[in-house]
């Protein structure tokens, strides 16, 4: 049945910006500091306060449009959008619905490669929070209100109806959340509330030329959650056409228990909000000077990293996609070849040893548990022959749960590699007598068996023999 049918996604995509306090006080933006204690008057709404816009949320926001190629509006404006939350104080929130700072970007993803048109980025306030005494707030005893996040500072991103499917979906929100943290916009933090999607889809007989109703679903917290109540709400409009129905204009919530979307209220035109400009701001007018100033600040964006490692360092386009999902990430690694690793060691070690563990015990990458000086010294440690790479291993673990440096690791533990060759000949000699048989197999021809007894050797030495020595002297015996 779906088959018949396709739908059209745009996403505004809400992002909490890295300043310092709120857009309109100065009472601090910080997440997780204790209820109702980041307030002020201005904040609050209260009569006779007036507010003055924060220069470092509007740098930061036209960071945010640069990194999305878009064209900035020297001239832009704040507007009233007014509506009653609980947790939204002044009864309105301020926003930019006429004359948005930033118009007409774009962002590429790359399965199918495709361009994902924005329209705008505008900066507007957030709201509070309500924190209900249960689950849902239908069977909520009480509800409390939070304002510490009432005027934190944000921008909204609003795609171009462009995307197709819900993993485009993904894509596009995953090279968006890349580029916002490379450019130090916003730390994106989804779990945290500092990047909120909402998703608005319209499902069509294919070959129509006429857009079918949008369905908006609000406030979606993960990547996961975007894709699997975009396929629902996909699979539900496709039905209801498909039995001659129509499709409502309306807003609907996520049941992530359920995996269902529910109907939250008629969806609200822009004449419900009775928008209209703020007395109390002045219109935000930004200098040529400002905005180039801005532009060239701009740290480097995912895409140029990736081709600095690919063409200057030669590593594998994948290594380079991998070492860019976090600024954090980027930034060991750099540190990493700066004090003088192999760009592909690094690479290696980073991505399967230090990437797994911190996979393992859920660490994030702005907490890598290990100093750039600590994994060069290790592999310097490799590189002398001083311990094998199997070794290295365990060092690199004592290294992060101990903090103590690999040297004194190496050297307290007695990890040193075994070198030379008398010592390896006489083990050897043990390993080869003590199997026969598999001698005979390999004099026989079957030369995957001299595996087997450089397994023995390095089990006999406890991984600690060199293993290139073990090669070359086990050859030389067996030949001779």
């Amino acid at each position: 049945m779906t088959n018949q049918y396709e739908m059209m996604i745009g996403l505004e995509v809400h992002v909490e910006l890295a300043a310092d306090t709120k857009l309109f006080c100065r009472c601090s933006s910080r997440f997780g500091d204790p209820p109702n204690t980041n307030i002020c008057p201005v904040c609050l709404g209260m009569p006779g306060a007036l507010p003055q816009a924060n220069m470092e949320a509007v740098r930061l926001a036209t960071r945010a449009a640069i990194a999305l190629n878009c064209s900035i509006n020297p001239v832009s404006k704040f507007d009233r959008k007014n509506y009653f939350y609980p947790d939204l104080p002044k009864g309105y929130q301020v926003t930019q619905f006429y004359e948005p700072i930033a118009q007409g970007g774009y962002i590429w993803i790359d399965d199918p490669r495709k361009k994902i048109r924005i329209n705008r980025v505008h900066i507007e306030e957030d709201a509070g929070k309500s924190v209900h005494a249960g689950d849902e707030i239908i069977t909520a005893e009480y509800s409390l209100v939070d304002c510490n996040r009432a005027g934190v500072p944000l921008i909204e991103i609003v795609s171009e109806p462009d995307i197709s499917s819900p993993e485009e979906a993904r894509q596009y929100l995953e090279k968006l959340q890349g580029l916002l943290k490379f450019a130090r916009v916003s730390d994106v933090k989804m779990e945290e509330g500092s990047m909120r999607v909402d998703c608005n889809i319209s499902v069509r007989r294919k070959g129509s030329q006429v857009p079918g109703a949008p369905v908006e679903m609000k406030n979606l917290s993960s990547f996961r959650a975007v894709v699997r109540a975009l396929a629902y709400e996909f699979q539900r409009q496709a039905q209801v056409l498909e039995q001659g129905g129509q499709i409502v204009r309306e807003t609907r919530h996520w049941d992530e228990t359920e995996q269902v979307t529910r109907v939250l209220r008629t969806k609200e035109s822009s004449d419900d909000y009775r928008y209209f400009p703020d007395a109390d701001l002045p219109r935000l007018e930004l200098s040529q000077g400002f905005i180039e100033e801005v532009r060239n600040e701009m740290p480097k964006l995912p895409d140029e990293i990736v081709s600095y490692y690919v063409d200057e360092l030669g590593l594998p386009e994948y290594d380079a996609r991998v070492l860019t999902l976090d600024p954090s990430l980027a930034e060991f690694f750099d540190a990493c070849v700066s004090l003088g690793a192999d760009p592909k060691t690094a690479s290696n070690w980073i991505m399967v040893e230090l990437l797994g563990y911190m996979k393992a015990e859920n660490i994030p990458y702005e907490n890598i548990p290990l100093s750039p000086e600590y994994l060069v010294s290790m592999l310097e440690l490799i590189n002398k022959g001083v311990i094998s790479g199997k070794i290295a291993k365990d060092v690199l673990v004592i290294m992060i749960e101990t903090g103590q440096d690999p040297r004194t690791i190496v050297k307290e533990r007695g990890l040193e590699q075994i070198s030379d060759d008398e010592s390896i000949a006489r083990i050897v000699d043990e390993v080869i007598a003590a199997h026969p048989s598999v001698v005979e197999e390999i004099k026989a021809g079957k030369a995957k068996a001299v595996g087997f007894l450089v397994g023995q050797v390095m089990k006999h030495t406890k991984g600690k023999a060199n293993p290139a020595k073990v090669n070359t002297i086990l050859r030389d015996k067996l030949l001779s």
